[in-house]
């Protein structure tokens, strides 16, 4: 019977032996399967993140041209402030050889004007503290479209100034191309400077006056500083006002036109120098941010909302008599 029951176990020990595990895991199939269903989930997903951070950049670009917009007509406003006088299209034309960049047809003077200019603390007072003073001082802001590969393949607005030195009656330096004496050399005239009244004659009313004006013998040592880049370069996009806007104020606004003359209309001004008041206009270009191919930066009117413009009118508050 002993025997019986180990040959027994012993039978039953070699068949369990023969069995065959099968090792766990997935079959071809099954993993085929899987990828199909990660991908039709995760694409839909990886499209959406997509399409959510391609659209945050356009938002991006349009508010940053928005608001660098404001800012520029901002500084401009402020400049324009302590205007005494504008010159309009025909004025900016008789002085615009003696402007920087006389020669140069990618870089347009738009808007032109003189301006009081403050100098702090340089005139010796009684009580040994010191004063402030206004100097005269020319300002000219360019339109610039030109192949520079510093900037946008849009366009930008520069300023250029000069202004007078602060003279003095006793003491003083001298400063080179200029008679007279100035109170420090950090206080001279810039190269090329000529002041206005100096180049009037009796006879001339003040346009024909200022449209007379000259630099200095000498060269200009300054360069426009860029305000303001992407620009609307674009030469069929539309005007914010053609026309120049319509005024029904006392005394009434006679307007000139100072519009490019290559039609880039991403900046333009209109002048009425009887009043000293000026309205400029600014459009951008949100598209000059995100793309960098002339032709597919150019205005096109189901994408207005990346040409964002804006204007401000200004009347100087400073005042010329003849």
């Amino acid at each position: 019977m002993m025997m019986k029951t180990l040959q027994f176990i012993l039978r039953s020990q070699i068949k369990s032996s023969k069995v065959i595990h099968k090792p766990g895991g997935f079959t071809l199939i099954e993993l085929l399967v899987a990828l199909l269903i990660a991908f039709l989930i995760i694409t839909p997903l990886l499209g959406f993140m997509i399409n959510v951070m391609s659209t945050e950049r356009q938002e991006q670009a349009k508010a940053n041209s928005e608001q660098e917009i404001q800012t520029a007509l901002n500084y401009i406003s402020r400049d324009l402030q302590q205007a005494v006088y504008i010159y309009d299209a025909a004025g900016i034309e008789a002085i615009k050889s003696q402007l920087r960049y006389p020669n140069d047809s990618q870089k347009l003077p738009l808007l032109v004007f003189w301006k009081r200019e403050l100098v702090n603390s340089v005139i010796a007072a009684a009580d040994n503290s010191k004063d402030d003073i206004f100097v005269y001082s020319l300002v000219a802001y360019y339109l610039i479209k030109d192949s520079n590969t510093t900037w946008s393949k849009a366009a930008r607005i520069a300023r250029w100034q000069i202004k007078d030195g602060v003279r003095t009656t006793s003491g003083g330096v001298d400063c080179t191309g200029y008679t007279g004496k100035y109170v420090n050399a950090d206080n001279c005239p810039s190269p090329g400077f000529a002041p206005f009244e100096d180049q009037f004659d009796e006879v001339d009313s003040l346009e024909q006056g200022m449209n007379k004006w000259k630099k200095a013998s000498g060269t200009y040592n300054t360069d426009a500083a860029v305000l303001i880049d992407y620009v609307d370069q674009s030469t069929d996009s539309p005007r914010p006002d053609a026309a120049c806007p319509p005024d029904s104020t006392t005394p009434a606004i006679t307007w000139s036109k100072i519009i490019p003359t290559n039609n880039i209309t991403g900046f333009y001004v209109c002048v009425d120098r009887a009043n000293t008041t000026a309205q400029v206009f600014i459009r951008g270009n949100a598209l000059a941010r995100l793309d960098s191919d002339p032709n597919r930066i150019k205005y096109n009117a189901a994408k207005k909302t990346y040409f964002p413009a804006t204007s401000v009118r200004v009347q100087g508050r400073g005042y010329l008599f003849r």
